[in-house]
């Protein structure tokens, strides 16, 4: 049972990916909903609602990502 090097390193970089997406989905999700608030019965709430829609995706995404990121660490540090 070894450390595969190669792949700890790409599952790191992941992770730093990672860290990023955890602070960058929440700011936001929170943006868009300031901004369906500032905007409300102007002709931007569509904006609003296009910036919660990509942030909804972000979310999701952050989410897949975090799960195909422990599994690379794992198989780098458990060598399955």
């Amino acid at each position: 049972m070894s450390t595969n090097f190669d792949l700890l390193g790409k599952g790191l970089k992941y992770l730093g990916v990672l860290v990023f997406l955890f602070i960058a989905s929440p700011i936001a999700l929170t943006i868009g909903f300031k901004a369906l608030k500032k905007f409300e019965n102007t002709s931007n709430e569509y904006m609003s609602y296009i910036i919660l829609l990509a942030a909804g995706i972000l979310i999701i995404f952050t989410i897949y990502f975090a799960f195909k990121t422990f599994k690379v660490l794992l198989k780098a540090i458990f060598n399955n």
